[in-house]
């Protein structure tokens, strides 16, 4: 692959998001091939990316630029990007990521895509991101009544089982709005949506593991029980709220038992 053909596919597939283009952006995917988002553990179809870009551009008004260099080999290009909201004259408030292509002919066969977002804090402090949520409508009782409603889901339903849940199809469920269940999680929670779900799932993995049942031998038994599609994942979300690793979590349950 030349260098001139990876720089301009980077180029055009980023200038495809800054459009807000949904089907600017799918036009880089080959007809069978799937765009992994790995922050949510969703891997969506050609059909489907479009779709949620529909719903994702409603709603999100960010700049992507590409960082340092374009790197490639024969099939496969990587690059570095930063997202600055739009409304935030602070460019501090950003956050970062990473795609991974790998090409079949000049379109993508995949593409991984690897991101930190805004934490709680940069968004709950930023003044410009409490006045973009003033403009979207969504007051305290609403939000109130908001966070009831997607409470009496997670706990009743547990919707957070479903490895596919993303923030659309969360909004989609509650009847509300992709912003406003942001808003509401972001502002309301202090915290992030991924975290808010991941939550729930390892709070119901310490029950599996605390309980001594042979159901799940494995540690990724226990991972895709709760809603992870895999074992690293589960032990960044685990450790992260547990301060311990899952296996060490269940040999000490067993030991105290």
């Amino acid at each position: 692959m030349r260098r001139a053909f990876a720089v301009s596919f980077v180029e055009s597939y980023v200038n495809a998001w800054n459009r807000r283009d949904p089907n600017g952006v799918v036009e880089h995917l080959h007809e069978n091939g799937r765009y992994i988002d790995a922050a949510t553990q969703q891997q969506l179809t050609h059909t489907t990316l479009e779709t949620e870009l529909v719903e994702y551009f409603q709603g999100a008004v960010y700049h992507f630029e590409v960082l340092g260099a374009v790197l490639h080999n024969a099939e496969t290009i990587a690059f570095q990007y930063q997202a600055s909201p739009m409304e935030h004259p602070d460019k501090s408030i950003v956050w970062r990521g990473a795609e991974f292509i790998t090409l079949q002919g000049s379109t993508a066969q995949e593409i991984s895509d690897y991101y930190q977002a805004l934490t709680p804090d940069e968004v709950i402090k930023s003044t410009h991101a409490v006045r973009r949520y003033a403009k979207s409508g969504l007051h305290t009782e609403a939000m109130k009544a908001l966070l009831k409603h997607l409470e009496q889901l997670m706990t009743t339903d547990k919707l957070y089982l479903d490895p596919d849940l993303s923030l659309p199809r969360l909004a989609e469920r509650l009847g509300t709005s992709v912003n406003h269940l942001s808003q509401a999680i972001n502002a309301g929670l202090e915290m992030t949506f991924f975290d808010y779900v991941n939550q729930y799932r390892i709070n119901e993995a310490m029950e599996i593991l605390s309980s001594g049942s042979q159901r799940y031998p494995a540690i990724l038994d226990v991972a895709l029980s709760v809603g992870f599609n895999s074992t690293s994942t589960f032990y960044t979300a685990f450790k992260k709220i547990n301060g311990h690793s899952p296996a060490k979590f269940r040999r000490a349950q067993s030991q105290s038992q």
